[in-house]
């Protein structure tokens, strides 16, 4: 087997992918979630951070920790826009993406 026959596979893996996020979409647009004050405000602050200077060349790790970055300030968007303090928490519906993306960095 070549590599460009695997890459071909994946391709197809990656179709197949796809047709299920579109079946789980269907299904699951928003998750409820608790989280604590501490972790929503800082969020909120993410989203509210003026980050107009440009991008220059970065690195693999440097893209990553700018995406998560990003995933946090729309998490504060969310908040910001739906969020329901309760005392020390916060009840926020968040789309499965941003849900995802907070569960993956954990791991």
């Amino acid at each position: 087997m070549t590599d460009q026959e695997q890459y071909v596979r994946y391709l197809e893996d990656s179709k197949v992918l796809a047709a299920i996020g579109r079946h789980v979409d269907a299904q699951v647009d928003r998750v409820t979630v608790r989280l604590p004050r501490a972790v929503a405000e800082i969020a909120v602050a993410a989203w509210e951070r003026d980050e107009s200077d440009g991008v220059s060349e970065e690195t693999r790790e440097q893209y990553e920790l700018r995406g998560r970055a990003g995933d946090l300030a729309m998490i504060g968007l969310e908040i910001s826009e739906r969020g329901r303090w309760e005392g020390e928490e916060v009840v926020v519906d968040l789309h499965v993406h941003s849900a995802g993306a907070a569960w993956l960095a954990s791991q």
